[in-house]
């Protein structure tokens, strides 16, 4: 891809606005986990006061939105640019699912009606072009609520507990939303692959026991993030040489 100075310039205005959604995000979570609210007086009196960097979020929230830049370009008509915006919108929502999941062991549900509402609008918008894509949009809402739901049950039948939380089933509906069909159906497998390896590491290296329930947010996270980067084509062919051993072929 030729780079001119035009190019630059947007990337280095990406990956500051990166910087920027990085540093407030951990007050906002801090605020969620509190239950307040989000964006009221106290929050600009008090983020200047405690300012503080956070170097960790600026920067994979930067690189982030760099990568989104580069995958989806930008294009001049409003409605070539969605998946982008989507995307970006969507970026910081999953970084506060990751970290208040991962410390306090729940989704907030204001973030889940937040990621649904803007999904949900996303619908709309890409109804007006493709009512086939709508749809699929909303199928993939379906498809998150059944199969975590089905499997959130299963799993309360069998240990007698919540295996999973019910934050964990709106999750995959919000996120059904943004992926479709096809891709949350991907998610699923993966985060179920990812959280099952992760699981019996930590249980083998004794840093959890086999009862202790582990969160499940992050998992679902980071398979979001290799859907929106990885082909669907080349996820399909690396889990059915998994599923099959290695036995399929192309």
């Amino acid at each position: 891809m030729f780079f001119n100075d035009v190019h630059i310039m947007v990337y280095v205005a990406f990956g500051i606005l990166g910087l920027i959604v990085g540093n407030i995000l951990p007050h906002i979570n801090k605020r969620l986990i509190e239950h307040k609210r989000v964006f009221d007086k106290s929050f600009f009196t008090e983020y200047p006061k405690n300012f503080e960097p956070h170097y960790i979020h600026m920067i994979l929230i930067a690189v982030i939105y760099v990568l989104l830049l580069y995958k989806f370009g930008l294009q001049l008509e409003f409605i070539q640019n969605l998946d982008l915006i989507k995307y970006m919108l969507l970026t910081p929502l999953l970084f506060s699912v990751a970290v208040i999941d991962f410390k306090e062991n729940i989704i907030p549900n204001r973030l889940l009606l937040t990621m649904a509402e803007i999904g949900l609008l996303l619908t709309f918008i890409y109804g007006i072009s493709d009512i086939n894509l709508a749809m699929d949009m909303l199928l993939g809402m379906l498809v998150g609520t059944v199969i975590f739901g089905i499997l959130t049950l299963l799993g309360r039948l069998i240990s007698g507990k919540d295996a999973m939380g019910m934050g964990d089933v709106k999750l995959m509906a919000a996120l059904g939303l943004f992926f479709g069909s096809s891709n949350i159906l991907a998610i699923s497998i993966i985060s179920f692959l990812l959280g099952a390896i992760i699981s019996i590491i930590l249980i083998l290296s004794k840093k959890r026991k086999i009862d202790d329930y582990i969160p499940f947010g992050p998992f679902i996270v980071i398979a979001a993030y290799i859907s929106i980067f990885v082909p669907f084509s080349a996820i399909l062919f690396v889990l059915l040489k998994v599923f099959t051993l290695g036995l399929y072929k192309v």
